[in-house]
């Protein structure tokens, strides 16, 4: 079974008005059945996301969306939710009905839409089968809409062309950062502090840890894991000073304390506030902290949907240390998974996960909603680390911001 978690797969988005054969499409593309297809219009009523192996693209993750042509009150609420699917989508197929091409005003919409977020996509005409020749010609020669193509999803014509595409608009997004590998070099040591977090899977690490881990492999560096307890001994007998000391943040005071001022500190909520380009927001927004007053409302946001223990980090632990640190009766709200506001105009700060579950484009998007709107943005490493006082210590690994903080 691939492994390869969620936010490290390419996310390719199948759009269109409602019997444009999008979810025909899927399975056509796939080679199973994924998608429930029926001649009734609106089969699809919310997104269906599957993780799955496509060639010759890798490990992807397929999103399959309501029409978004939907009618009536219902209807508003499933193209809402095909919008928002677009928000985490790195590669979009327009899906078309051959014979009536992509005038219809849903279909151009879309087209700006992708635009406007500079989406990746290309027009899949589908249903060529039952299209007039002479409409496929004028398809096929590029006088229509550019990047399309002319499929079957019946008859399986044009399918592995249409991937090859896929494809190609997939390898021209930006290469991710590495996690922590670019920080050291080969055969450096990096100790590694993971608390046995109760959320996590029994006999398992939680997500974060297992990516940073194989990261550092994958730079030849050497990592060696410890609980908060065992760090001050395993640092006496270790030989060697370690390159770099990464550890879960709620127990950043403890590590903070036995971890030598010499040997540079950070996170595994501040490498993935990096790795998903948030860090300089986080750091910016997390000084609102500072300025907070009674009844101001924070909303605090988190990636994923683990079931919330009784002293749940997000629920429980952030907002009594909020409150503790400012002194003030501050207000929260909490959303979870693919749920963020549209209106963030309430919250006087965000607080985000590390986001190990959402993809790149999906923390852009976020982070460009707390933008446009001017609400300040942190995430949950970056505003303990504040609230420690140890955040230039814990943002110094890091070339680009060593050299603002000097």
């Amino acid at each position: 079974m691939n492994e390869t978690p969620s936010s490290s797969r390419v996310h390719i988005g199948f759009f269109g008005r409602r019997n444009a054969g999008k979810s025909s499409l899927v399975n056509a593309i796939t080679g199973q059945e994924l998608a429930i297809v029926s001649e009734v219009k609106g089969t699809t009523t919310d997104p269906v996301y599957k993780a799955m192996e496509l060639l010759p693209l890798g490990p992807v993750v397929i999103i399959d969306t309501p029409g978004i042509d939907d009618e009536g009150a219902l209807g508003e609420l499933r193209v809402l939710k095909a919008k928002q699917a677009l928000n985490k989508t790195d590669v979009a197929v327009l899906v078309a009905d051959a014979s009536a091409g992509t005038e219809e005003k849903a279909e151009q919409e879309l087209i700006k839409l992708f635009q406007k977020k500079q989406t990746p996509f290309i027009i899949a005409y589908n249903k060529s089968d039952l299209a007039d020749r002479a409409v496929l010609d004028f398809l096929e020669k590029g006088n229509a809409e550019p990047c399309g193509i002319c499929v079957s999803a019946k008859n399986k014509t044009n399918i592995d062309a249409l991937k090859e595409k896929i494809t190609a608009l997939a390898k021209t997004e930006e290469p991710k950062l590495r996690l922590a590998g670019d920080l050291i070099s080969p055969s450096d040591f990096v100790l590694l502090v993971v608390p046995i977090d109760k959320a996590a899977p029994k006999g398992r690490l939680i997500l974060p840890q297992q990516q940073t881990i194989r990261d550092i492999l994958e730079a030849d560096g050497t990592a060696i894991v410890v609980k908060e307890h065992e760090l001050r001994e395993t640092l006496q007998h270790l030989g060697k000073k370690p390159r770099l000391v990464i550890t879960d943040s709620q127990v950043f005071a403890k590590v903070s304390a036995d971890t030598p001022p010499d040997v540079p500190l950070t996170s595994f909520s501040i490498l993935f506030a990096r790795y998903n380009g948030l860090l300089a927001a986080a750091v910016e927004g997390v000084q609102t902290l500072d300025a907070l007053k009674d009844n101001d409302a924070i909303l605090i946001s988190e990636g994923c949907t683990h079931h919330r223990q009784c002293d749940d980090i997000g629920a429980v632990k952030l907002p009594r240390w909020m409150r503790n640190y400012t002194g003030k009766r501050l207000e929260f709200a909490f959303t979870s998974g693919g749920d963020f506001p549209l209106d963030l105009s309430p919250y006087k700060l965000i607080v985000h996960c590390g986001g190990c579950m959402l993809n790149n484009r999906e923390m852009r998007y976020r982070q460009t909603c707390a933008a446009d709107q001017k609400t300040p943005i942190t995430n949950y490493g970056v505003l303990i680390a504040h609230m420690q006082g140890i955040l230039k210590r814990c943002v110094a690994v890091f070339p680009a911001f060593r050299d603002a903080l000097c």
